[in-house]
């Protein structure tokens, strides 16, 4: 019998959580034929069939399930072995699995990778981009190091460290431009393009409007502010952005920018971890990285 690898376990990960062969090689950067060669050597070494495959999809069978399970065990605890010789270095060096929500990601990671670049030349950054449930399920089970967010999390498991706090301000037609900045009770009435649902954005913007998530929709969800504001400039209504996204966002929209009156509605951006991280240290230092990387951002706007 052959043994098992721990790359077979990983790719074997990966094709369950994708269910798809193509996705998952594209996520293990490797050629899909690669990867059903090593899916049916594991499975020729352990005797069993792991997934049931169809046309355009596979999942997993019962034995495949239980062996997932024991996988994952395995892969994090090799991990953990990773981020506990990296703890015991004096310098920040190797893999650094960092998360990013969308509304964040397109306008401060290029500010933090070369921060990275010039402070930690040997740290590897790997970076996930997606919404904040799926960066919260991969940080517990120990896929990211550290994931960037907006708070609170309220997680007994995770370390918080508030970054930085920043104001979201209003887009509307450049037609619009000599009209009052409404106030939040006042956005209600008026057709308020949103983000879809699963962005904290979206609901942090419907709270400024004191609407409740479940609100009927008569405007437009996007996937990003990219959409919302080329709507806006289309004339189809307004929206809200964070500060950091203006300069990308509105640069050629016809559009116009507004702030509004204090109390601003603003958003909370922290860095969270694992409280038994080895790597607390460490990820202290990117958190103080992330914060200087946010300073330079806000002198350009």
């Amino acid at each position: 019998m052959n043994n098992v690898t721990l790359r077979q376990l990983r790719y074997f990960e990966a094709l369950a959580q994708q269910g798809h062969f193509g996705r998952a090689a594209e996520t293990c950067s490797i050629t899909q034929p690669a990867l059903s060669v090593q899916i049916k050597e594991l499975e020729d070494t352990l005797g069993v069939k792991l997934f049931e495959r169809a046309a355009r999809k596979v999942r997993l069978t019962g034995v495949g399930e239980d062996v997932l399970e024991r996988a994952i065990d395995i892969l994090r605890s090799v991990d953990a072995l990773g981020d506990m010789a990296r703890a015991s270095q004096a310098g920040l060096s190797g893999r650094l699995r960092l998360g990013v929500i969308p509304t964040i990601a397109p306008y401060l990671l290029p500010a933090i990778v070369g921060h990275l670049a010039v402070s930690f030349p040997e740290v590897d950054v790997r970076l996930r981009e997606t919404l904040t449930s799926r960066l919260l399920r991969e940080l517990g089970e120990g896929r990211l190091d550290a994931a960037i967010l907006a708070l609170p999390i309220s997680d007994a498991g995770l370390t918080e460290v508030e970054l930085f706090d920043e104001a979201f301000v209003l887009v509307r037609p450049l037609a619009d431009a000599d009209c009052p900045v409404p106030s939040g009770d006042a956005l209600r009435g008026m057709r308020l393009l949103l983000l879809e649902e699963g962005h904290c954005f979206r609901n942090q913007a419907l709270a400024f409007c004191n609407v409740g998530p479940s609100a009927p929709k008569d405007g437009l969800d996007g996937s990003s502010f990219s959409t919302l504001v080329q709507m806006v400039g289309a004339g189809i209504g307004v929206t809200l952005i964070p500060e950091m996204a203006v300069p990308i966002e509105t640069r050629s929209a016809n559009v116009a920018v507004f702030n509004f009156p204090s109390p601003q509605p603003r958003r909370r951006i922290g860095m969270v971890w694992r409280k038994t991280s080895p790597l607390t240290d460490q990820l202290m230092r990117i958190a103080d990285l992330v914060c200087e990387s946010a300073e330079d951002l806000r002198e350009k706007f």
